[in-house]
Order: structure tokens, then C-alpha cells, then sequence
């Protein structure tokens, strides 16, 4: 998902293209589509995991792969194809990420086996990466500075709400079984959707999408940065189930001195994969590394939900969609009706607000799952539910606010793409940690073992939004555009 304040104005290369008027909006559906495809593709393999493994056999492991995959690969395209589309055109690379999309999706429904589906999600995710960056722009370019507003205004509550009806969606679709297709559905009904915007932006997408002629690619800076990425989450993954062999720890400290190798690198880098002015900002510094404790907390938590509720209580992927509806309402009334108002009310004490709510349903689901067991029913899990997903929807607008409120028109499309990066890149490590953690606390599974390895990690992902409330402490009273 792409995020940009209302408040930052375009460049001189932004100006709106030359498009009908009435296929701006066109071009709107298509972008989108490619937002919806995108949110709902990382969400759904959640609920699917325990149906996926059942079918296609594989351990932990397997499972963990399948989940982090898709995002983590998604993560690692992110900054690089946000200067790509400059360098190479925007219509060109949204299209070709479409495309790649929609193929990869087909091939994760007929995969044959786990290492196929793996290597797929992979691709899916790269694809992914090379689509979504190219999309903000090109509504930027179409629409005039009058009506860009309006044109942005869906962003927030749509993509909110494909956010958290993805699970419900992926419970559904498990339910309906179409054609004996199964988990596999999930990834197929990706495919008419990829086509009818392939169709649609081909004919209205616009030619120029606002690129930088001097924009270059920076391949040392993006090679530090992926090969650090890629050696710290492969032994995050797999090291719990080998054994945390030596090669895990060699790797992990390789992951420390690329990073530092890149940070030098950009330093040096007369076109720098991200903009440095921007780690400058105290507000941009700080709302990254509560965007990774947030989001690191929510992947586990609704990873681990879904699992315990599947594997440990035996229950439907369709019972356990609907169980999960109290937590996609309230983080869609909260985003609706509360995040960006309160942000703009309260300032930072909306985030206070929020992460707290999110710690306080935590703790209750954690308290539920102790105190009812195996007896838990739906109705007893449902305030809980309901709190943590206010809480959440709450941080959601006023955060990225924060984070993107004083970005230049120059550095906004770098600082999309880092913010984006770290909220993918962020949610494969907390599958990979809190995942680790969940099957480490299973030893021989059984519904009591399900139920207290669950609880850990409520309780680590409760600490998680702990630390990031006290981390809101350091941003600024107000978002930066608040205080202009």
C-alpha cells in the first residue's frame, strides 16, 4: 500500500498528463485494483496456511516460507522499483508488475507441491513490488491539484477495508471449495481481477507517468541492500527448525555489516537508493521504527490466531473468517471514522490512544485464551478481538502522517517506498520471529500446547506495541503539515 499525505505538493514533472477527463478516473480503478490485489494477496495465505500444509504437505517451516515469501520478496523490490519507474517509465512497469501479478497468481493455485509454491510466492512478491510503487504517481500525474483530493480520499477506507477482509474473503472461499479447487482459489480469483485492469491500463493509463530523466539506479547501493534483507530473514525462517546451526548466526552478522556497507555506500552515491535529507527527520526516523514494532506485532497476531484457532480448536477456515470479523470492524471504524480525525485533533496522543487499546485487547485475548481454554467461543473472544482491531486502526492514518508530513515533492516517492519496505519487510520478521517462537513453545502438538504457545506470543506481540507506545513519545507533538 502506498502512502501519501493530502498535503504534499507535486513537482513540475507531476503536472497531469494529457487524459480525457473522464478516464482519470479510469485510471484510479486500475491503480486501485493493483492496492486491493496486493493487500488482500498478503493477508489471505494467513488463514489458508493450515489448509495449504494439509494438502501439500511440508513442516513449520514450509508454513513459515509460504507466509514470509510473498512479503518479504514484496519488501526487498520496494525501494529499488520506486526509482526504476523513473528510469525505466511508470505505465511500462505498472503493467509489467501486473502482468507478473497476475501469471505468479495462477501459478500459486496450480502448484503442485510446497518448493513450487514458494518460488512462486516469491515471484508473486517481486511482481508486486514493481507494481504498487508506479500506481500514486500515475494518479498523481492524471489529476489536477484541484481534484487530486478528491481522487485520494477512497485510498485510506478502501484500503483499510481490504486489509482486514482479506482473512474473511480467504475463509470464505475455503468454505465454497469451487470446483474441489480448495486453498487454491485464493490465489486463482487474482487472475480475471489481472486481467480486466491489464485491459483497462493499457487503454487509459498515460503515456508519461512523471519521470525524472536524471533519476539513476544506484545497482551497489540496491545490492547491499537486498543481500543484507535476504541474510537476515532466510535464518530467521529456517533457523528454529535445523537446529540454529552455526551458518544461521554467520549469516545474521553478515546481515549487520551489508547494511553498514550500504549505509556507506549511500553516503558515497551521487544518485542514492534513498534520499539521505530524509533520515534528517526526526519524525521520519522514529515513525519507521514504530511502523516495524507495529507491524512485526500484527502479522504474528493474526498468523498465529488463525492457527490456533484452525490447528488448535479444530475449527473451520470459514468459522474462523467470521470469528475474526469483530477485529476487521473495529479496525475499520476505527480507520473510518477515528484515525484521521483524531490524528488531526490530538496529535501523537492519537497513536497513544490507539497503541494503548491495542496492548489492553491483547491482554484480554490473552486472558480469554488462559482463562476458557478449549471452552472458548466466539462470543467470549469477540471484545477482545474488537479492542485490539480499534486499537490498530487508530495508529494506521495519523502514523503515516507523521512520517510523510514534511517529506519534499523530491523525497516522497524514496520515503513511500521505505515506509512501505519496512511495513512488508517488518511483517515477514514477525512471522519469521514470533512464528519461530509460536512453534518453538508447541513441542508435541496437542490443544493445550496450541493454547499456551499461542498465549506467548500475544504476550510478546502486547510488548511489541508496548515498546512502539513509548517510541510515540519521541515524534513531534503534532504531524509535521499540522503545525504548518
Amino acid at each position: 500500500m502506498s502512502f501519501v499525505t493530502l498535503e504534499q505538493r507535486s513537482s513540475a514533472r507531476d503536472s497531469p498528463a494529457a487524459v480525457p477527463s473522464r478516464a482519470t478516473w479510469l485510471v484510479l480503478v486500475v491503480v486501485l485494483l493493483g492496492e486491493i490485489m496486493d493487500l488482500v494477496d498478503s493477508s489471505v495465505a494467513n488463514l489458508a496456511g493450515p489448509s495449504i500444509r494439509a494438502d501439500l504437505g511440508g513442516g513449520p517451516m514450509t508454513l513459515q516460507w509460504t507466509l514470509s515469501a510473498y512479503t518479504a520478496a514484496f519488501a526487498l523490490g520496494l525501494i529499488t522499483s520506486g526509482r526504476l519507474g523513473d528510469v525505466l517509465g511508470r505505465r511500462r512497469l505498472f503493467l509489467i508488475g501486473m502482468a507478473g501479478f497476475t501469471l505468479t497468481s495462477l501459478a500459486c493455485g496450480l502448484a503442485p507441491g510446497p518448493a513450487f509454491l514458494i518460488v512462486a510466492r516469491l515471484l508473486q512478491g517481486l511482481f508486486g513490488s514493481v507494481l504498487i510503487p508506479q500506481g500514486m504517481t500515475l494518479v498523481k500525474v492524471v489529476f489536477p491539484p484541484e481534484r487530486l483530493r478528491a481522487a485520494l480520499m477512497p485510498f485510506g477506507p478502501i484500503m483499510g477495508l481490504a486489509m482486514v477482509a482479506g482473512p474473511i474473503l480467504a475463509g470464505w472461499l475455503l468454505h465454497l471449495n469451487l470446483f474441489g479447487s480448495q486453498w487454491r482459489s485464493i490465489f486463482l480469483i487474482n487472475v480475471p481481477f489481472g486481467v480486466l485492469a491489464l485491459v483497462l491500463g493499457r487503454r487509459v493509463l498515460p503515456r508519461s507517468g512523471g519521470e525524472d530523466p536524471d533519476a539513476r539506479l544506484d545497482l551497489t547501493g540496491v545490492g547491499l541492500l537486498t543481500a543484507g534483507s535476504a541474510l537476515l530473514i532466510v535464518p530467521l525462517i529456517q533457523g528454529r527448525e535445523l537446529g540454529w546451526p552455526a551458518w544461521t548466526y554467520a549469516m545474521m552478522t553478515a546481515s549487520v555489516v551489508m547494511f553498514a556497507l550500504f549505509v556507506v555506500s549511500e553516503r558515497r552515491s551521487r544518485h542514492p537508493v534513498i534520499a539521505p535529507s530524509l533520515f534528517r527527520k526526526r519524525s521520519f526516523v522514529v515513525g519507521l521504527l514504530v511502523v516495524a514494532g507495529f507491524h512485526a506485532a500484527l502479522s504474528a497476531f493474526v498468523l498465529v490466531i488463525n492457527l490456533l484457532l484452525q490447528l488448535g480448536m479444530g475449527w473451520t477456515p470459514l468459522r474462523t473468517g467470521l470469528t475474526l470479523i469483530p477485529w476487521a470492524l473495529g479496525t475499520a471504524a476505527a480507520v473510518l471514522f477515528g484515525g484521521g480525525a483524531l490524528g488531526r485533533r490530538l496529535g501523537r496522543a492519537a497513536l497513544h490512544i490507539g497503541l494503548s487499546l491495542a496492548v489492553l485487547g491483547l491482554l484480554v485475548l490473552w486472558w480469554s485464551t488462559h482463562h476458557w481454554g478449549a471452552a472458548l467461543t466466539v462470543g467470549e473472544l469477540a471484545p477482545s478481538l474488537f479492542v485490539t482491531g480499534c486499537g490498530a486502526g487508530l495508529v494506521f492514518v495519523p502514523l503515516f502522517e507523521f512520517i510523510l508530513g514534511d517529506a519534499s515533492a523530491e523525497e516522497v516517492g524514496t520515503g513511500a517506498g521505505l515506509l512501505n519496505a519496512v511495513q512488508q519487510f517488518a511483517s515477514a520478521i514477525g512471522v519469521a520471529a514470533l512464528g519461530t517462537a509460536f512453534f518453538a513453545g508447541l513441542g508435541n502438538p496437542s490443544p493445550h500446547a496450541y493454547f499456551a504457545a499461542a498465549q506467548l506470543v500475544f504476550a510478546l506481540c502486547a510488548g511489541l506495541y508496548f515498546l512502539t507506545l513509548l517510541l510515540v513519545g519521541l515524534l513531534p507533538g503534532r504531524a509535521p503539515h499540522a503545525q504548518q
